[in-house]
């Protein structure tokens, strides 16, 4: 019966806005900043780092992964293990995860990014001693403008 209402009803899914209103420009929260790119602009794989967050910016990363935003038709991916990224995205600063977001550093291969996602995030790149090539200002930044950090750092064009 289901299948039958799905067939009579058809896609009911919305298009990805291709401009934005300036009523809705308002609502992004957040400022990009872009140090650095990758020399390849095929696609980048992510390997997420909270490090200890209050979980607002996890959010607004997860929401990258929903229908909406779908960062997969842009060749943007997440992977389980830093052995297998491009990009480190860091979300949070807290003194006790110094070492782990290290020593993932160091096992991500070359070239590698590192991108700050968050106000306090920023922070925590100058206590770990990294330099964070991309910055995501805010608290928390809206999902489109981590998505904009992200394109600039492949070098596509930014849909914004």
């Amino acid at each position: 019966m289901w299948v039958l209402r799905g067939l009579k009803k058809g896609v009911i899914t919305t298009k990805f806005p291709e401009k934005i209103d300036e009523e809705e420009r308002e609502l992004l929260v957040g400022e990009v900043v872009v140090k650095k790119t990758l020399p390849f602009k095929k696609s980048i794989h992510i390997f997420f780092a909270d490090a200890g967050s209050c979980n607002s910016c996890n959010r607004e990363v997860e929401m990258l992964n929903n229908p909406y935003y779908d960062f997969h038709r842009l060749g943007i991916f997440f992977t389980p293990t830093p052995r297998h990224a491009d990009v480190l995205l860091i979300a949070g600063c807290c003194k006790e995860m110094v070492e782990p977001i290290k020593r993932a550093y160091e096992a991500m291969p070359s070239p590698k990014l590192v991108v700050a996602v968050g106000d306090c995030s920023e922070e925590f790149c100058s206590l770990c001693e990294l330099k964070a090539d991309a910055i995501v200002r805010g608290c928390p930044p809206s999902p489109y403008k981590i998505l904009e950090a992200l394109l600039k750092i492949v070098g596509k064009e930014v849909l914004i």
